[in-house]
């Protein structure tokens, strides 16, 4: 029998996502999929799921899930607290980077993300149609829709063992604006001047409002096209990282939920291991280019990919004094977690 996890409140943008659609874009079909990949590995590891399973992602905070018959499992990944709201009005404060138990009736709040807009919730055996592949939400499309209050999703009950949690060592630092936004020049550099290609890879660029899944736009020192070029192309295809520069000069990058085909020149392509920290900046975050080469870029990938996969193998017991519960090392072994793993508590 399934267990019920109602949306008490969806906060904004909230939606079942997982790691999207890959290889449909020939058809217009974009990926979607969580704008930050390795912070849903993370989540569903913790909850004892799949590792490609959908889960919520919500923008800002605010989210509020409540069990309704059976006791649930979820995991939180993002940088926020929540809280846990008993039957009787009681509240605890937990941290993020860990998995909790929901009692029927007890009510989950995830509070604001800080330092990114995105933050996660797993569901321990979340029942997500799929549709094309994936469960990931292309509200554009009509493929799922926004969370809104009063949903439920049907989950698997929670079986008895202990809280897991990332290792404190192990949680992901703050995405920091000091660190560049690393690029491949092209594909239609040619189309811009010395001088705007010099300023994109040195100027500061802030975050405006204009942001969602679908792409942000940002604001800086202006990128003239060259004059024999014209400012815009015949309509060529489009990547998660392309970033276009239509007429007025300011760029847009283009994230999981864009237009597979575009007409502005892109003058450049976000690597795959800095799309997810800028796709999650916040409203106002500057940040700065920094042109690499493709051989960079395919190194950056490896080690970022090395770095999501230590940080799982982190995954211990929750300790008191970080959230609550106790250990339990029957969780580990029952969430399918990679074989092998030191037992951390009893170390020789």
């Amino acid at each position: 029998m399934s267990a019920i996890l109602r949306v008490v409140f969806p906060g904004a943008l909230a939606s079942l996502q997982d790691l999207g659609r890959p290889g449909l874009r020939r058809v217009g079909v974009p990926r979607a999929g969580v704008l930050v990949p390795a912070w849903l590995r993370i989540a569903n590891t913790l909850a004892g799921n799949t590792e490609s399973s959908a889960v919520i992602e919500f923008f800002g905070g605010g989210l509020a899930l409540r069990a309704e018959d059976q006791p649930l499992r979820l995991a939180l990944a993002g940088p926020f607290t929540a809280e846990i709201v008993a039957n009787d009005g009681e509240r605890r404060t937990i941290a993020s980077w860990r998995s909790l138990t929901l009692a029927p009736g007890e009510q989950l709040r995830c509070g604001m993300t800080q330092g990114a807009r995105v933050g996660y919730v797993a569901v321990a055996g979340l029942d997500a149609p799929q549709l094309l592949g994936s469960a990931s939400t292309y509200a554009r499309a009509g493929f799922g829709r926004l969370l809104a209050a009063g949903d439920t999703l049907n989950a698997s009950p929670a079986v008895s063992g202990g809280e897991v949690q990332l290792r404190e060592t192990s949680v992901p630092e703050p995405f920091s604006p000091t660190e560049p936004i690393r690029a491949v020049p092209g594909p239609q550099s040619d189309y811009f001047s010395d001088a705007a290609l010099q300023a994109f890879f040195s100027g500061e660029y802030r975050v405006t409002a204009e942001a969602d899944r679908m792409g942000m736009r940002f604001e800086g020192p202006v990128l003239s096209h060259r004059p024999e070029k014209g400012v815009e192309i015949t309509s060529d295809a489009t990547v998660p990282g392309s970033v276009q520069v239509p007429g007025k000069g300011q760029p847009i990058v283009l994230l999981n939920d864009g237009q597979t085909a575009g007409g502005y020149p892109k003058i450049a392509t976000v690597i795959s291991a800095d799309l997810p920290r800028l796709a999650a900046l916040p409203v106002g975050a500057v940040v700065r280019f920094a042109s690499v080469s493709v051989a960079e870029a395919e190194q950056a990938a490896r080690a970022a990919e090395a770095m999501l996969q230590a940080a799982r193998c982190s995954i211990e017991p929750l300790r008191e004094g970080r959230g609550g519960g106790e250990s339990d090392l029957d969780a580990l072994y029952a969430g399918n977690l990679l074989s092998g793993m030191v037992d951390a508590l009893n170390r020789n």
